[in-house]
Formats: C-alpha cells, structure tokens, sequence
C-alpha cells in the first residue's frame, strides 16, 4: 500500500481549515436571439469515402500512441516502485477556493519511507501555517505548534478514500493505479525544467468519483510524480508540487516522531 492521497485529503487540516467552502448560485438569464445568427447554416459538403478512411486511420493512429506512451510510463513506475524505500523533498501545496477566489498556499518538506507493506510519512510545513503530519501505525497525527495540540486520526475510518489515493504518491507502480483509476495519457509539460508525462485519472469508485472527480499526474523520469492536482465539485482543487526529490537516500533521525512541547494536549478524533 502506498500513500499519498492521504496526505492530500488531509490539505485542510494542514492548511487550518482557512479556506470554507460554499455552494455557488447561479441564475439562469434569458437570452435574446441575434438576428445574425438565426440565418441557416449551410450544410457542408460531405467528406469522400477516402477523406473519411484518411481521418479514421489517424485518429486510430493518435490513440494508439497515446496508448503506448501510457504503458511505457506505467512500465517506469514499476521498475522505481520495485526499488523504492525511501523518498524526500521540497512540496508546496495549494488548496483553491472558487467561491472566495482564493488560494491557501503551503510550504515544507515531506519524507516516505517504506518497509515491506508498510508506509510511513512525515509532513513539515513552515510558518505561517507552520504543523507537522506524521502518518504511521494507521494513524495521522497532526501537531500545531501555535496551538499546541496535537490531533488524532484514525485512517481506517476513511479506508476506500485511503486505499484510493495512497497509490498516487512516491513508489507507486502502474498496477497499483490501474487498480482504481481509469488511465489516460495527455502528453508531455515541462515542470521547473523537468520533462514530464501527464496522466490523467478518472477513479473506478463511484464514490470517490463524486468527491475527486478526475484526478492528474505528471510523472519525471525517475518514475515519480512531481505534480498532482485533485479537482472536486464545481471549479475547486488541491495541488501538490515537489521538487529537490531525494529516492533511497538516508532520512534525518527521528523523522516519523511528533517534536512536541512537553504540555502538548492531545485530541483523538
């Protein structure tokens, strides 16, 4: 089991909740016909037999490669998942309200570290915001400096959410995502110089569907995602960009350990 999306759901917490979300009305507005536009439309010729066979014939050849540099992608992912241990790097994270318009911006560090089936993570954001995010044993625990709180979740109550979205982090393989996402490829971008490629996720959970409803990655070269962006309802998403990423290189001690006060209280929810 890998995990990243339950760093992602947990944007919220992390961010303070800042950012409230809201149901956008909309009206509908009587349009007027433009006089200029009511005028039929002449009916374009009809392609010849030949015409129409040339078009097929590319279309099939563009869905083709697409198809072929999904699975050399995939293909990556494997061979760095069959290998992966340990993972650091720089993330800024970015949570977008499109109701207020507003974007609730997060920088830090994050650490993975895997041992057989088991995934640990670790999650240091800096001030203003500043929190740390240490996910092991099942559980999520967030500490609040500012507060002086330290916040408990247990992760199975979000088990299919979790088992979902944990494979879109650091070592997942492709048969991890195929697993619970329809796959797609939507070409190449460059990220902070980087050659990357794009995929796009459309989960098999109807469930998780209504509350990500697609889902996009940008894998590098070392098989690893760089970018994710989760969209939700209406026009929303949460962001992750990571960079100065570090595979199988030794971790600062004591890592995946809360550095709380000695009167920190602590809150299971």
């Amino acid at each position: 089991m890998k995990l990243v999306l339950l760093v992602l759901m947990l944007f919220a917490v992390a961010a303070g909740s800042a950012l409230t979300q809201q149901n956008a009305k909309s009206g509908a507005v009587e349009q007027k016909p433009d006089a200029a536009k009511t005028q039929p439309i002449k009916a374009e010729p009809a392609k010849s037999e030949p015409a129409k066979a040339e078009q097929n014939k590319s279309e099939q050849s563009k869905a083709e490669s697409s198809k072929d540099a999904l699975e050399r992608v995939l293909r990556r992912m494997d061979q760095t998942a069959a290998d992966f241990h340990t993972a650091q790097a720089d993330l800024v994270w970015t949570t977008y309200n499109s109701v207020a318009e507003q974007n609730l911006t997060d920088k830090g560090k994050i650490y993975f570290r895997r041992s057989g089936k088991d995934i640990e993570m670790a999650v240091e954001l800096q001030p203003p915001s500043a929190r740390q995010i240490v996910f092991a044993n099942g559980k999520v625990q967030v500490y609040t400096p500012g507060t002086g709180q330290v916040d408990v979740y247990d992760a199975s109550a979000h088990r299919e959410e979790v088992e979902t979205f944990l494979v879109l982090g650091f070592g997942s393989s492709g048969a991890d995502l195929r697993k619970s996402f329809e796959l797609s490829y939507s070409g190449q971008e460059k990220i902070d110089g980087v050659e990357t490629d794009k995929l796009e996720l459309v989960p098999l959970s109807d469930s998780i569907k209504r509350r990500f409803p697609k889902v996009d990655l940008w894998i590098d070269p070392q098989g690893i995602s760089r970018r994710q962006q989760l969209f939700q309802e209406g026009d929303d998403y949460r962001l992750a960009d990571y960079s100065n990423i570090k595979l199988n290189r030794g971790l600062p001690k004591n890592v995946f350990k809360l550095k709380t006060s000695g009167n920190a209280k602590t809150i299971t929810h």
